[in-house]
């Protein structure tokens, strides 16, 4: 920014972009408050309080998420009060700085600090607690990170940043395991846990239905999970406890293989309970879901309801039949192999072994019938060296040569197609219908599985730049705090959309319509907005306020803000 001087005036121009609509929203937070509770005073020698350096992080994420060595130079392009900042705290700033506020986050307590601010959130946006929805995903991490062994750190345990189930298909990458749970109102995120990286899904439920329930303030609420949730410990203890569960029931049961087995046998009346437009093409067919309730439940005694879904079947028969080229395609490479004369194929045994490879990692054992042919294929060769003539003398010799063919099985097959599209769910809760059960589960988490996408996609928590255990723990709650206050700036446009019954806004490229607006949608259309401060060489200063135009006042009503939010008033 430049100064004024008495020779000649100075033009200061600073950003807004979407800053005023994020600070609307972490106001009735009350972060700053929250913040100072937890973290430590300001230190004399700290030119940048850890309160205004994790709020700044925090917007950082929101808007444009940057390395930490260039967060100094990204803050100076905006209003420093809009940023929490006083108005030379732009200049101020440095990775140091809020690399030593991350650890001040770290020491501090975090899950209460965490817990509070949802509390707030609950309370000031009215969310509704009757549901949540569970899931996972994974960070992964470039680097050997040598020292992220779960050593103590001041005191305090550390994550183990190590190989384990990458959900990115990145096995060669470590990892931590990142655990979060969204209401069915609007998928807010209530609550994370950021777990070792080889830490099983299965271990973590009954510690975040104890803090669902703590939030909530009662256990009658439903915890929607995917099928790590379905092991009899967890079920028990929230059966135990007065709650509810919804999940997946796996492939791995008994009672899967025993309802698949009476599916091929007998004819069973099911029943339509739902249709759902094709997820991708309007002019397509519905995808209608069918339900029967399955008269023996679990073994533990639980209700298990199976649903069918025609476009699931679809789905099944597509895999299959991709499975079973990929394997043919293989055999076909392998008997290029056999045909070749430099073949390291010489041996039965080595043929059925690969053989047995394709189809295990293919998988369609079940589905292909294959059979090794083999003859002897005869050469001659010479005795003795030399170059040969008319009494040189041959050796016979006879090698094995094999060749694969294959077949479907057609009973197989059959079989196989009179189980496709189904899936169950499995529940302790007796009132609830089948047709509840299916929306509560397929119309609600997705809405976890966007808020990860958000986490990857738009606030980019991978790579991370930072080699601190300890300051990526920390780093990883501001994370949890931008989600939290995208999905609210999010919530409130769609219900503010519904209550006021408009079917769409032009925020996409070209005006053109869209039905759900995302929080990175509203921040583009005011990307670009900014507030310009001229001072006279007289000493005179005139601000220039931006211009808003419909869409953005719209948007901002919409919001339940005034346009009077992008009037800065700059010192």
């Amino acid at each position: 920014m430049q100064k004024a001087s008495d020779s000649a005036p100075a033009l200061a121009s600073f950003s807004l972009d979407a800053l005023p609509v994020i600070n609307h929203f972490l106001e009735p937070l009350d972060l700053s408050t929250v913040l100072e509770a937890y973290l430590p005073p300001p230190h004399p020698r700290r030119r940048v309080p850890p309160v205004q350096a994790i709020g700044l992080l925090l917007r950082n994420l929101l808007l444009s998420r940057e390395p930490l060595y260039g967060i100094g130079a990204w803050a100076s392009r905006f209003e420093p009060s809009l940023l929490g900042l006083p108005p030379e705290g732009s200049g101020l700033l440095n990775d140091d700085q809020v690399g030593r506020a991350l650890d001040d986050l770290f020491d501090a307590d975090r899950s209460s600090l965490i817990l509070r601010i949802v509390v707030t959130a609950v309370r000031e946006f009215h969310l509704s607690l009757r549901r949540f929805h569970n899931d996972s995903t994974t960070v992964s991490f470039q680097g050997e990170y040598r020292e992220a062994d779960g050593r103590r750190v001041r005191k305090k345990p550390t994550l183990r940043i190590t190989f384990g189930h990458n959900k990115d298909h990145r096995p060669d990458l470590k990892q931590l395991l990142w655990s979060l749970t969204v209401t069915a109102d609007g998928a807010v995120p209530v609550h994370y846990q950021a777990l070792d990286g080889n830490t099983t899904d299965d271990q973590t439920h009954i510690a975040t239905w104890n803090l669902l329930r703590a939030i909530a303030g009662r256990a009658t609420f439903l915890y929607v999970a995917d099928s790590k949730l379905c092991t009899r410990p967890q079920m028990r203890y929230i059966q135990g406890h007065g709650g509810r569960f919804l999940t997946v029931v796996p492939a791995t049961r008994k009672e899967v293989g025993r309802f698949e087995e009476e599916v091929r046998k007998h004819t069973l009346p099911w029943e339509e309970v739902l249709r759902l437009p094709h997820p991708q093409r309007k002019e397509a067919p519905p995808d209608i879901f069918r339900a029967y309730e399955d008269p023996e439940g679990s073994v533990e005694g639980y209700r298990i309801v199976w649903f069918h879904s025609t476009e699931k079947e679809k789905r099944d028969r597509q895999q299959r039949q991709e499975m079973m080229d990929r394997a043919i395609q293989e055999l076909r490479d392998l008997n290029d192999r056999l045909a070749s004369p430099r073949t390291r194929f010489r041996k039965r045994a080595k043929v059925d072994e690969e053989i047995r490879r394709i189809l295990e990692e293919c998988p369609a054992s079940s589905w292909l019938e294959v059979e090794v042919g083999e003859r002897v294929e005869e050469s001659f060769r010479q005795a003795t060296r030399g170059r040969p003539g008319p009494h040189t003398k041959y050796r016979r010799l006879l090698r094995p040569r094999f060749q694969v063919t294959w077949r479907p099985r057609p009973e197989a097959l059959t079989e196989a197609e009179k189980t496709d599209g189904l899936f169950p769910l499995i529940t302790n809760d007796r009132k609830l219908g089948a047709k509840q059960m299916l929306r509560c589960y397929k119309l609600g988490q997705p809405g976890v599985e966007q808020r990860h996408h958000n986490l990857k996609a738009f606030h980019h928590v991978a790579p991370q730049y930072l080699k601190s255990v300890p300051r990526i723990e920390a780093f990883l709650c501001v994370y949890f705090l931008a989600l939290l206050v995208n999905a609210l700036i999010e919530r409130e446009m769609r219900r503010a959309m519904k209550r006021r019954r408009l079917p769409a806004l032009p925020l996409y490229p070209e005006g053109r319509p869209c039905k759900r607006p995302t929080t990175q949608q509203i921040f583009r259309i005011f990307e670009g907005l900014m507030v310009h401060q001229l001072t006279t060489t007289r000493g005179g200063r005139y601000v220039y306020q931006p211009k808003l135009n419909g869409l953005q006042k719209k948007v901002l009503r919409l919001l339940g803000m005034r346009p009077q939010a992008y009037r800065i008033s700059m010192g």
